[in-house]
């Protein structure tokens, strides 16, 4: 069985099957300008997500990280390494891409167990 968490006509938010979250890029809505504010943002909404799912950070298998700028890497990481459980960091990749509205400078893809 595959569950669809907020579907629309192009995607969902999150999919679910054999035990495994897939969360659709998460990106910054509420005005956040700076790429603290921006991740901080983004990481609240994975953890509503999950929790929506029954997951939680801890379960993380892998996240996929674009910046529009990678001069952003150091404050990204800051609130990340706030916001990681210690002892269960996932697997993860961080690129420069150019985002699909010019004010985003964070976008986030996490894939978690159940």
């Amino acid at each position: 069985m595959i569950q669809r968490f907020d579907a629309g006509p192009r995607m969902a938010e999150m999919t679910v099957h054999n035990g495994v979250c897939y969360l659709a890029g998460q990106v910054a809505v509420g005005g956040a300008t700076d790429i603290e504010g921006q991740t901080r943002e983004v990481l609240a909404a994975v953890d509503a997500l999950l929790a929506r799912a029954g997951s939680d950070k801890s379960k993380v298998l892998r996240a996929q990280i674009f910046l529009t700028d990678l001069a952003d890497f150091a404050g990204m990481n800051k609130v990340w390494e706030e916001w990681v459980v210690p002892g269960q960091t996932p697997a993860r990749a961080t690129v420069q891409a150019a985002l699909a509205k010019p004010e985003w400078k964070v976008e986030i893809v996490i894939t978690a167990a159940l």
